[in-house]
């Protein structure tokens, strides 16, 4: 019998799921989180079971990805206020009856995509996760940095304007999530859009205002991963998240800003990728991270 490994990935609004084996997905589920009806444990044990009926391979472990940082195990979630409440220390070992290992959604991200995405191969690589805030992850030697207290990679917490009276979730003042993620976007455009979506529609059909907004966002996001390529000289950037379904016209003024604000000794500029997996990255890298551990004595 082949063996298995189950992902799951806690966000918001949905629940996915994936199966994999050694080499790909074999299956795939989502539910609602119903996280307004305190129900978001039992759906994420509804997901465990619909992955886990019907085939012939054999479950080795789960991994779960969830906002927050973890403890130092990975076992539970250690720090998420205001979100997904009880999500905090729970025992998902414990309470789904298997071995789960816990990882921060955005570092599961950049797991799947280190592994079977676009940065599969490359040693060193920063990864962003551009949606309602901003998360990131830290390859460094092929090995993710999780750091001191699991908090690395939170990249949208760098602070790229000081002189800002306003102080994000960490308290930093100035951060690249407050400028770049779309929970700031109403702030940012005096109450004139509320998506992104919304806000490059506008910029394509020429509204002065919303192409204001959009190219000042791409221009503090390349000043923030030029800032990240400067400390860390990353082989590849990967985006991933909400923000990307623009693709084109987020790379293309993204790039003329890069062209002007990143050192590139001997001409060499740091290449940017848009990621391979959309919403089931999470799940996938959750699966993938399991994996990658040792099994429980």
């Amino acid at each position: 019998m082949k063996d298995a490994y189950i992902g799951i990935d806690i966000g918001g609004t949905y629940i996915k799921g994936v199966l994999i084996d050694k080499n790909e997905v074999k299956k795939k589920t989502t539910k609602e989180t119903n996280d307004l009806q305190g129900r978001w444990q039992q759906t994420t044990a509804e997901i465990l079971e619909d992955l886990i009926g019907n085939t012939d391979l054999k479950v080795k472990c789960v991994g779960l990805s969830a906002p927050g940082l973890t403890d130092g195990e990975n076992r539970t979630i250690s720090c998420m206020p205001g979100r997904l409440q009880g999500l905090e220390h729970f025992d998902w070992s414990e309470f789904l009856n298997q071995q789960v290992h816990v990882i921060n959604d955005a570092h599961a991200a950049l797991v799947a995509e280190s592994q079977w995405g676009v940065a599969a191969g490359i040693s060193n690589v920063v990864m962003l996760t551009l949606g309602t805030g901003i998360g990131g992850g830290l390859l460094i030697n092929g090995q993710l940095q999780q750091g001191f207290l699991h908090r690395a990679g939170h990249l949208g917490h760098m602070s790229i304007d000081s002189a800002s009276e306003y102080r994000d979730i960490t308290g930093i003042s100035g951060s690249l999530e407050d400028a770049v993620g779309e929970a700031t976007l109403s702030q940012r455009s005096l109450g004139k859009f509320n998506s992104s979506r919304d806000l490059v529609t506008a910029y394509l059909a020429g509204d002065t205002w919303a192409t204001y907004v959009w190219l000042t966002t791409l221009r503090k996001l390349a000043l923030g991963i030029v800032s990240f390529c400067n400390v860390i000289s990353p082989d590849l950037v990967v985006l991933a998240g909400g923000i990307t379904k623009a693709k084109k016209h987020l790379l293309e003024p993204l790039t003329t800003f890069l062209d002007l604000y990143e050192w590139r000794p001997g001409g060499h500029a740091t290449p940017i990728k848009m990621a391979k997996f959309e919403e089931f990255s999470g799940a996938i890298g959750a699966a993938l991270f399991a994996r990658s551990q040792p099994e429980a004595p």
